[in-house]
Order: structure tokens, then sequence, then C-alpha cells
């Protein structure tokens, strides 16, 4: 109840002029992204609570929509967007990260995850192969988003192979590849398809419409999500691209479709709100994660139940987020704490 009471409260504050169900759907996945950090580093069991279902959607849905919103701006001129997008992306990873790891540390943490926070660095790895293929023919554009896609799952597949034999000018290289995230560009084709989606929405709202598309999306990726990991290439290539794509293309339709019933049950503008802050909640959520659970794991997951793991992992998140979203609003009234930690550029009306 507390949690529904601040999130109602800030949701007062929330720009206008925004796609509300696109907001919603932000909100849910950024949900989604606590929760599987939760997982990981507060139980240490990372397909706990249905968290190997959540795992095919959860970053390509964020990708995509991280595309959708972004292709509007690829029109703009290239320097000016990536100055833009270095301020709000680059700037707040480094220093949330000197924050959580401070040097020597630091340092140490500048491989392919970043200390957590390669999502933002990534993010904005993909703004910039954006813009330069948006250059190129209409024809070539999606046949170079595929090969980067692909070309970076191969990577992923034997990155820690690769990183642990090799030795001189072959390890600066790969030193290089594991600071640029090359492994994880694997995700650039879902957010290169939300901004193809954006480009073509009324088709898409058309085919995606139709009941029998939407069955049909549905039931592969819940078939796809039975499918074990297998140490075939291929078949996790497959698994892997085709469970995301439908994923989040199942997602995306159900939030757009059922935007009005969201709101008759009052979850579309504490959804909403979260949407609104997914930067402030993904680089402060960090200091709120509560490791010191990790000792009474091993009773979770003695009840052997994902049913019982799914609500006191969902419980645990909740309490995060609430907690990530009440520093977000004492830091944001700062101008200058809110401008350089999560980007926000403040009217003088705010000041």
């Amino acid at each position: 109840m507390a949690f529904y009471a601040l999130i109602r409260t800030f949701a007062l504050v929330m720009a206008k002029q925004r796609i509300e169900y696109i907001d919603a759907m932000r909100g849910f996945t950024m949900i989604l992204v606590v929760y599987a950090h939760v997982c990981y580093f507060c139980m240490d069991g990372p397909l706990m609570g249905y968290n190997r279902i959540f795992y095919l959607f959860r970053l390509p849905c964020f990708f995509m929509i991280s595309g959708w919103l972004f292709e509007p701006m690829a029109r703009r001129p290239f320097k000016e967007v990536i100055r833009h997008k270095a301020m709000v992306q680059l700037l707040p990873t480094f220093i949330f990260l000197l924050l959580l790891a401070p040097p020597p540390e630091f340092f140490r943490q500048l491989g392919t995850l970043k200390g957590g926070y390669w999502f933002t660095f990534v993010l904005f790895e993909f703004f910039v192969l954006y813009l330069l293929i948006a250059r190129l023919g209409a024809k070539w554009r999606p046949w170079v988003a595929v090969a980067i896609a692909l070309a970076a799952f191969c990577c992923a597949r034997y990155y820690n192979t690769l990183h642990a034999s090799a030795s001189g000018g072959q390890a600066i290289v790969i030193n290089v590849l594991g600071f640029l995230s090359v492994t994880l560009w694997r995700f650039f084709l879902f957010f290169y398809m939300g901004a193809f989606i954006r480009r073509h929405f009324d088709t898409f709202i058309r085919w995606t419409g139709k009941p029998v598309v939407l069955l049909a999306i549905a039931m592969t990726f819940f078939l796809i999500s039975l499918t074990p990991h297998k140490e075939s290439l291929l078949f996790e290539m497959f698994r892997f691209f085709v469970g995301g794509i439908t994923g989040m293309s199942m997602v995306f339709t159900c939030f757009r479709l059922s935007e009005s019933w969201l709101s008759k049950v009052h979850l579309s503008k504490p959804l909403q709100y979260v949407g609104t802050r997914t930067l402030d909640i993904y680089l402060l959520h960090y200091f709120f994660l509560p490791s010191f659970l990790l000792p009474y794991a091993d009773r979770l997951k003695a009840f052997d139940s994902q049913f019982i793991e799914f609500w006191v992992i969902l419980g645990i998140a909740l309490v995060v987020l609430s907690l990530s979203l009440m520093a977000s609003y004492i830091i944001r009234l700062s101008p200058f704490l809110g401008h350089y930690l999560f980007g926000v550029k403040y009217e003088p009306k705010d000041k």
C-alpha cells in the first residue's frame, strides 16, 4: 500500500503529451529488471520465480522501446544527438559506477558488464550504430542490423574462451571488445526493430491487432520458453532472437490493447510513473539490493515452488523500487544533481 501511495502521489508530476501505454510498458519492464537483479544478487538464483521466461522478453522489450522512441531523433544532426545522449547515458553511468566501485575497483569494472551498468553504455552505442546505418540505403539497413546482431551473438558465444587464452596483441583486441561490450550488441536487432516498427506503425498495428496473429505470436513465444538451453549455436541463436521478437511483440501489443483496462484496475498511473523514471531506477537500485538476504535464499528454494518464489522476489523488488524512487525524487530536488546524475533538463521555472 505504501508503494502504491508513493507512486500515486508522484504520478501527479508526470509530464504531459506522453503515450501512456508506452510508459506503462517501460515501467513493467523496469520492474522485471529489478526483479531479475534480486534473483541474481540477493537469491543467487538467476532462474528463480519464472525469471527463465522473463529473460526471453525483458531486455528485448526495453531495447525495442528505446529504438521506437529514438527513431524520430535520427533525423537530427549527428553531433547534436550524440552530444545530448552522451550527457544522458554515459556521464551518469560512469558517475554511478564510480560511486558503486571506487578506484582501484572502478578500473576493473570497465569490462563487458561495467559493474552492472552496461545497459546505458550499450544503449549509447546503439544510438551511434543506428545513426550510422540510417545513412545507408533503405535496402541495406535491416541486413546490416541483422549482421551486427548475429556477429555479436557468435562473439558472445566464444568470448570467454578467447579471453582466457588470449595474450599479447590478441589480448588487447579482446579487452577492447570487452570495454565496448560488443558481445551485447546482439540486442541491437531489437533496438532496430523498435525503430522499424515506429516507421511502419500503422502496418504493425493492423497485423498485431488481428486475434489470430497475436495468438500465433503468443503460442510461439510460450513454446520457445518451454525449450531448455542446448549446446547448439544455431538453436540458441533461434531461441534468443525468435523468443525475443515474439515476446516483445506480444508484450507491446498487450499493453497497447489493454490500456483502458489498466486504468480501471488502477495500475496504469503507477506503471507510467515508473516508466518515466527508468534511468533513475536503473542507476540507483543497485545501492538498495538487499544482498544480506543471500544466506536465506536456500530456505526459499526449499519450497521448490516457482509460484512462491515469484511473489517473495516481487515483494523484495517492489521495496527496492520504492527506495530507488524516493532517492530519485530527493536527488531531483537539486537541479545540479538532477542534471548531471540523470540528464534532466530543467526549465527556468523549475529552478
